[in-house]
Parts: C-alpha cells; structure tokens; sequence
C-alpha cells in the first residue's frame, strides 16, 4: 500500500490514504492527492474551511455521479482543479480572480467542485498562479483567472471570470504551459514532415526579474529568443518558478533566466539574470542521457532531479507487448474491431483455475466482445502494467487479474516449472533470442532478457522490428556459473541446494557485467556473497 509522506517543520508525518498514490500537487494553502481508483484527497482553507487541516475526498463531491473518477490534478494559488475520466474539468477553492470560471462578486470561493468545461484534454496553472488554461481536443486554448499583467494574454480586462479562448496562438502543438506569479511560459512543437519536430518557448506577461525571457512586457505569447537555443538546440524540459525559469535542452545546455535573489537560478551568486544564461551543468551519473533529467522549480529554490527511461520496468514491456510478432490471440470489440494480443503475457496476468468451466482467457474475451475499442485497449493495456487504469473497467476483471501476483514468481512457475506442459511450437515462437557459450546454445525469450538485462533491453527496445536471432558468446564461464545465470535470470532467486565457491564467485561478477545486472534488486552478487560466507 502507497502512502503520502508531508514533510512539516520538524517531522515527517503519514497522511493515511488508503488507496494506491498515483500523483501529488501542492499549490499554495493547498495539497491534493490522486489515487490510482480515481480518487482525489484534498486540504487547505479554501477546500475545508471547518476542517482545513483535514483531507477530504473532494471527488465524491461531484454532483454527477458518473464524473467523479478523476484522471489529473493541478493545484493553482488556493484552487485546485479536477480532470475527469469524461474529459470534464472541475474547479474548487478560491475564486478571487475568477479562476473557477465565475464572477467573483457573486462567489468568492467554492468547497465543492464546480463544472468549468467540458472535453478538455490538458490543464495548465501553477502554485503561484491565480490564472488557468484549459486546452480542449481540438487544441484550442481557454483561460480564466487574474490578467493584470497580461499572463493569460487576454485583452484589456484584469480579470477573466469566465473562459475566454486564446487568440493567437503561435502554429503548432501545445506541450505545456507554466505560469509563474504574473508571467507564462507555453512550450509549442512544430510538425514538419521533412524534418524532426522542433519545439520552442513563447512568454506573454509582465517582465519584472525577467522570468519570461524578455525585458519589456508581452500581451501575447511571443517566442523566447537566444543564440543559446540556436542549431540542434532542442527543448527538453522547463519550469517555472515565482520569478525564475529554467529550461533543459537536448544539447546538454541548461539555460536560466529571471530572479535570482536566493541563488534559485544555480549561479553561484545571488545576481539576477535579465537575459538568458547558461549554468553550469552539475556532472552527471555515469553519463547518462540528458533526456533523463527533469526540472521542478519553487518559488525560490530549484531541482534538477534523474528520472530514467526504465526507472518502471513495466511501462516499457508495453512497447514490447505491442509489437506485432508477439501477438497471438485476437479479441473482437462490441463493433467487430479486432485487437492482437499476446497470449504468454495474459496468461501470466490471468489466474488459470482448472477447476472452472470456462477459462479466464475465455472471460476476458466475452468481457471486451461488450466494450468499444477504447475501453479494451484501456483494459489490455491495464492487465500488461498490472496497474488500475480505469476503476470502471478494473471492477468487471478484477476477479481474473490477479494482481498481487509479482511477474517474477509467475516467470519462474510457468517457466521453470510447467515447460513440460507448454506447447512447444508457442514455446519456440517465444524462446527467439540465442546465447552461445562453448558448444551449447541457449534459446531465451526477449522478453525475458528485456526484464532483467539492462544490455538486451537497450537493445530490443531500440529496434522496432527486428526479428532476427543474433548471437553473444558467454563462453568464459562455467557450466555452473552460467546455470546459476539463467535461474536468475528467470526466477531473480538462487537455488538453496548451490554450493558456492570463491571461483563462482569471480566468475559471476563476469556475468553480471556480460548481462549488465547490475541495477537488478536484490543484488545477485550481494546474495552470492552472503550465502559463501554462511556456507563457509
């Protein structure tokens, strides 16, 4: 069970939320929580005013029963709003700006969310923000909320009670939008079909401290330009904090402008930047790609934190999941669309009680033959992450899915132990990828190897169609060294009986760094270790 920990002055505190975490956003005078059953838990004044210390469950508060499973949230200044399932947005908290979408006069705040819009694909504010942007399918952009300084680049009014569409926007596609205290920041990707996509930044709002790029005032979003972003510069990553901003770009370069009074732009002074600058770039680990990195800014401090492409193991499977020549077994919708499924992959997701009639494989397809396309996919797509995507849909198959199963002890049993009953044309089909040492050849499942290895994974993962068998030699080690291997690699456990012996020893440390294991937990040489010492 995922907990919340709030990080107060002296120490940590548990927030009980009973229900699986999916995401956390802090405004300012308010926290909310999103659970992975669609659930939002929230505090502040302006949400609990008896209570405020208190976290409520303001989702259920939706009046429309079947709007309340939230998919995102965005905490504003004082306001938080709500992404429904339905694509609907529900706004709750103050409304001193008319960042809910109403007239302040006539209401100044709400404790129970309020309809704002409806089919809205992405919403944009900030902790510092009282202004909202709310972007709907077809890539028009709203907004509503304080305007005295232009930040919603609106026209003359100081405030935009009700949403109001954004007139010219610059050609593209919206990737973000971060709004800082009286400025905003909108990330645009030009689509061009002759060259790679191309994204850019654009300001609108006041220019105090600079932290939009520019030093005069924008009315309307207006590109940031540098040098510093020219030739093969490519947009990454950016944030924006009260006054400040950085940004991330493809070259390695990290660029900072605005205030910089507690050294929140990484200087190493305290002087602030009225044009863009680049900052040093901190070393990073083992030189690693900068697509890993990501920027969080405060209101006066800045991070630049490592989140690596296969920090969740799972999501990447997906990709593989999906790839044509691993799908066997077909599922036709309510409209007689078919999806390709992978047959191994759902029968290690599936319970396989022998003792019903009908098996779950055969449950499954009588629930999609009742579900629109989008609804499988949902499901397909929750059963390969065994992760809750949509709560409805989670309901009608939680009897078959068994979700506590780790995938790791599912490999070892249907591989370790029940190869014997498996076809073994399905076990061919699967087993594609071969590893050569001395005069034997070991057939493994890419699959396999892609949850384990960190070599094999780089290279599966980065070739879309590749189906070809190719070839390593692990010939330097010993039979049992490599027997020890493969029981790890398929089961992540060492077998009891194994003596172990300091030529092993060495000799898997070889291994290890043939298959790349090392970020595997446990640490198989760990292990190895500790079981020399308790057999010695």
């Amino acid at each position: 069970m995922e907990k919340a920990i709030e990080y107060s002055k002296q120490n940590p505190e548990k927030i009980q939320i009973e229900e699986n975490i999916q995401k956390v956003s802090v405004g300012h005078k308010n926290e909310a929580i999103l659970t992975k059953e669609g659930n939002v838990f929230a505090k502040g004044s302006d949400i609990n005013s008896k209570n405020p210390k208190e976290f409520i469950n303001i989702s259920s508060l939706i009046e429309d029963t079947n709007d309340r499973i939230i998919q995102d949230i965005v905490s504003g200044h004082r306001s938080i709003y709500l992404l429904t399932s339905n694509h609907n947005v529900y706004g709750i908290g103050s409304n001193q700006f008319g960042q809910v979408g109403f007239d302040s006069k006539t209401l100044q705040k709400t404790e129970k969310p309020i309809l704002m819009m409806k089919n809205v694909s992405k919403i944009f504010s900030g902790n510092f923000s009282y202004s909202v942007f709310l972007l709907n399918s077809n890539q028009e952009l709203f907004g509503c909320g304080d305007n005295e300084d232009k930040q919603i680049a609106a026209k003359e009014e100081k405030k935009i009670q009700k949403l109001t569409k954004i007139q010219n926007i610059p050609k593209g596609k919206i990737i973000d939008i971060k709004c800082g205290s009286a400025y905003s920041i909108m990330l645009i990707e030009n689509q061009n079909e002759n060259e790679n996509p191309k994204r850019k930044l654009y300001s609108c709002g006041h220019y105090q401290y600079n932290g939009l790029g520019k030093n005069e005032n924008t009315y309307e979003f207006t590109e940031i330009k540098s040098s510093l972003f020219e030739n093969d510069d490519n947009i990454l990553d950016f944030s924006v904090g009260y006054n400040h901003t950085l940004i991330l770009t493809s070259n390695s370069k990290l660029i900072g402008f605005g205030s910089n009074y507690y050294s929140q732009l990484g200087t190493g002074d305290t002087k602030n930047q009225l044009i863009p600058i680049q900052i040093e770039l901190p070393k990073l680990r083992f030189d690693e790609d900068i697509s890993n990195y990501h920027l969080s800014c405060g209101d006066y401090n800045s991070f630049l934190y490592s989140s690596p492409s296969f920090s969740n193991l799972e999501e990447d499977l997906i990709k593989l999941f999906r790839r044509k020549e691993f799908c066997n077994i077909s599922f036709k919708t309510k409209n007689g669309e078919i999806i390709e499924a992978h047959k191994l992959i759902l029968k290690y997701r599936l319970n396989q009680n022998q003792n019903q009639n009908q098996n779950q494989i055969e449950k499954l397809k009588e629930i999609i033959s009742k579900k629109s396309i989008k609804e499988s996919n949902q499901i397909f797509e929750m059963i390969y992450s065994n992760r809750i995507i949509n709560p409805k849909l989670y309901s009608e198959i939680k009897e078959i899915i068994n979700s506590n199963e780790k995938i790791e002890e599912t490999i070892k049993r249907i591989y370790l132990n029940e190869n014997e009953n498996e076809n073994e044309n399905e076990n061919e089909n699967e087993k594609d990828f071969i590893i050569e040492r001395k005069e034997k050849k070991y057939k493994f499942p890419k699959l396999i190897l892609i949850m384990r290895s960190e070599l094999y994974r780089g290279m599966f993962l980065s070739v879309t169609e590749d189906k070809s068998n190719k070839v390593t030699d692990y010939s330097e080690l010993s039979n049992k060294s490599f027997q020890i291997l493969e029981y790890w690699i398929y089961s992540n456990q060492i077998k009891n009986e194994i003596e172990i012996t300091q030529e092993i020893i060495d000799e898997i440390q070889i291994g290890i760094d043939y298959f790349q294991l090392n970020e595997t937990n446990p640490n198989l040489f760990d292990l190895l270790i500790n079981k020399f010492n308790i057999q010695n």
